[in-house]
């Protein structure tokens, strides 16, 4: 029942499932392709969700001394958001070491919340004293009551999304019934899901294949350039090359991320061009105004349906449930070179043409006549 939340970490999660038809239809995929829009949850990712658990799990732990801690994390930004948001409302004082490549947009909504921002190289590799990680390890080892909640190894990284994220999935395709106009196994089939620390995946593929459907297919996207993806010879070829896409994909293997066989059963690679373009796709076919790691997402999920045999069948059953994360919104890239080349620099559209004839200046034979 709609009700009158005490704060904004009530309002997190709880996110819509919408259907992708238009998508769907354009690529001639059958199935129902659904997408889990986080950006609507109160601090925009689906990292609210983890921030949210470590908190309040270190505060039940009595790790978080009020008046006194000082949350410091390492984070590609949206996870800094979450707990920025989350301590602002709690009271703790907030550090986030940000990576150079990170938008501006994500420090200014950090600075915004009360956090202080530390910038590190990118090329910094992770355990390098100057990498995010290694500044964050420094600042609290120095400062007086700092803590690191550590996304990459918390188990309540993983926890949150087993807990909330998955169990709102499933039971958004459960109740909403079959019908012979949508037809579906009422259960989730394929999952997939970008991943960075690799928490949202190993939680969600446990969330489906404990208790919902242990026959769900749970589909891993990596950038190139990064190493998670198995087996390891799909890494090789781009490995430690340089990608825009924020958020997803490490040079090291994070312990919240499952390597047991069978929670992660097939793992795509994507690059920047076309998670951007897939951007563009959701945005003009379906109206949502995602980030770039959803455009990831999108990408290695049609990757995965046209270019492999199970995904083919998948494909073509129009029973069947393909869910894709939409980590999170354009909000924090709205100043990014590939978005604004993405919806300020395109090909003139038919209409636009029809608006230049309408205002063009009126001929010198018809100057000064009046109208009839």
């Amino acid at each position: 029942m709609p009700r009158i939340l005490n704060d904004a970490l009530e309002a997190v999660g709880n996110t819509p499932l919408i259907r992708l038809d238009r998508i769907a239809n354009h690529y001639g995929i059958k199935c129902n392709l659904l997408g889990k829009v986080e950006y609507m949850s109160s601090g925009g990712s689906v990292k609210d969700r983890i921030a949210k658990a470590m908190v309040e799990a270190a505060e039940r732990d009595g790790k978080l001394i009020p008046g006194k801690s000082v949350v410091i994390e390492p984070t590609s930004g949206n996870t800094g958001i979450g707990l920025a948001m989350a301590c602002a409302i709690k009271g703790y004082s907030v550090i986030i070491t940000l990576p150079n490549k990170m938008s501006l947009e994500k420090e200014a909504a950090l600075r915004a919340l009360g956090a202080e921002v530390i910038r590190t190289p990118t090329e910094a590799a992770w355990d390098a004293p100057e990498s995010h990680i290694g500044v964050a390890r420094k600042l609290q080892r120095e400062i007086p009551y700092g803590i690191i909640l550590d996304q990459y190894g918390n188990v309540n990284n993983p926890l949150a999304h087993e807990l909330t994220t998955g169990p709102e999935i499933i039971e958004a395709v459960v109740s909403t019934p079959s019908t012979s106009a949508r037809p579906s196994t009422e259960k989730v089939d394929v999952l997939v899901s970008s991943a960075g620390t690799g928490g949202t995946v190993t939680g969600l593929s446990r969330a489906m294949k404990k208790t919902h459907n242990k026959s769900c297919i749970v589909v891993g996207v990596d950038p190139e350039g990064s190493i998670l993806a198995l087996p390891e010879s799909l890494n090789s070829k781009h490995e430690g090359e340089a990608y825009s896409v924020e958020g997803i994909g490490y040079d090291f293997i994070p312990q919240v991320l499952s390597r047991q066989p069978g929670d992660i059963d097939a793992w795509v690679k994507t690059d920047d061009n076309q998670a951007f373009a897939a951007v563009q796709t959701i945005m003009r076919k379906e109206g949502l105004l995602v980030g770039g790691s959803s455009g990831s997402a999108l990408s290695g999920a049609l990757k995965w349906l046209k270019d492999t045999a199970e995904g083919k069948a998948i494909a073509q059953r129009e029973d069947a449930n393909v869910v894709i994360i939409f980590p999170d919104g354009i909000r924090n890239y709205i100043g990014k070179d590939w978005f604004l080349k993405n919806s300020l620099n395109n090909e003139p559209s038919a209409l636009a043409g029809v608006i230049a004839k309408v205002l063009q200046p009126p001929s010198h034979a018809h100057a000064g006549q009046p109208h009839l």
